[in-house]
């Protein structure tokens, strides 16, 4: 295996990475950015109206993306598994 195989399959890994951890995380982002306007306006300072909505939708949106999530690391895992059966090569 090359140096330049090698680089593709971390940038490839890298790169299934963010598509696998993307809805989740722009959730919670969402959420989160939503819920301190919300705080900002109503002048409401209470920890628990941040953590739970985001807990809770942060759930939801995994229960909603896993079939993307699974079949993006399913599709990585066959790559990966191909170029071990191939012998490495590309």
């Amino acid at each position: 295996m090359t140096e330049a195989e090698l680089i593709d399959i971390a940038r490839e890994s890298i790169l299934v990475m963010i598509k696998v951890a993307a809805p989740t995380l722009l959730t919670g982002l969402a959420v989160g950015l939503i819920i301190s306007i919300f705080q900002a306006l109503t002048q409401i300072q209470e920890m628990t109206l941040t953590f739970v909505p985001k807990v809770l939708l942060v759930f939801a949106s995994m229960i909603i993306f896993l079939p993307f999530m699974l079949n993006t690391l399913i599709d990585y895992w066959k790559m990966i598994m191909d170029r071990i059966i191939a012998g490495g090569g590309g």
